[in-house]
């Protein structure tokens, strides 16, 4: 299977697009870390990209809640505790968060790179001509 250079834009766009999304739901994720269970509604739970490759790349086959326990702390004087006491934070680890959004970072700069390295045999191929 030959691929060719438009192919190779288009995978890299592709790449940068699903990428970029996952950069956006993490940085959801980190807002919502503290959030808590209020009126008896759960607090956020933490969401994730499920990519997908296809002939032109790859693309974003859906999000998913993780499933996870919510975190709780004992917090009596807290004003969403339940009558025991508990608070129940979301699901949301940021340490995790920080190191999928470098992930997510480097994979996009890898895709910026891919699609520049197509750009330049194109340019290349063009002076070939000119010769």
């Amino acid at each position: 299977m030959s691929i060719s250079l438009n192919a190779g834009f288009r995978m890299s766009a592709s790449g940068m697009s699903a990428e970029r999304f996952r950069m956006d739901v993490i940085s959801s994720n980190i807002a919502n870390a503290n959030s808590t269970r209020v009126g008896g509604q759960d607090p956020y739970r933490r969401r994730v990209v499920v990519l997908e490759s296809s002939d032109d790349g790859v693309q974003v086959q859906q999000l998913v809640q993780d499933s996870s326990d919510f975190r709780m702390a004992h917090e009596p004087g807290n004003p969403n505790a339940d009558e025991n006491g508990m608070v129940y934070y979301s699901n949301v680890e940021p340490l995790i968060e920080m190191v999928d959004m470098i992930s997510a970072q480097r994979a996009y700069e890898a895709n910026i790179a891919a699609f520049n390295s197509t750009r330049a045999m194109i340019r290349a191929a063009l002076t070939i001509g000119k010769a």
